[in-house]
């Protein structure tokens, strides 16, 4: 995975990026399935496996400031 972070990623308020490291490609998926359930989010992103090291890596981007829309619920999505 890039270690380097772009700062388009990061170039106002509420953008983030997360590192992640899970047991395995179920549990990657799970959180960043989850991830998109609270935020705008970049998605599923690739899930590598670095050899010698342990569990599986993915790097999910996200905007803390918008909210997803959920199921049955109305948007609070703030425009910008």
């Amino acid at each position: 995975m890039d270690t380097v972070i772009d700062p388009r990623h990061l170039s106002e308020s509420g953008l983030v990026v997360l590192d992640i490291a899970a047991a395995d490609e179920p549990t990657a998926t799970a959180l960043m399935e989850g991830l998109q359930q609270l935020w705008a989010t970049s998605g599923l992103t690739p899930i590598r496996r670095t050899p010698g090291q342990p569990g599986v890596r993915a790097r999910v981007y996200a905007d803390i400031s918008r909210t997803s829309f959920r199921e049955g619920e109305r948007g609070t999505t703030e425009n910008r």
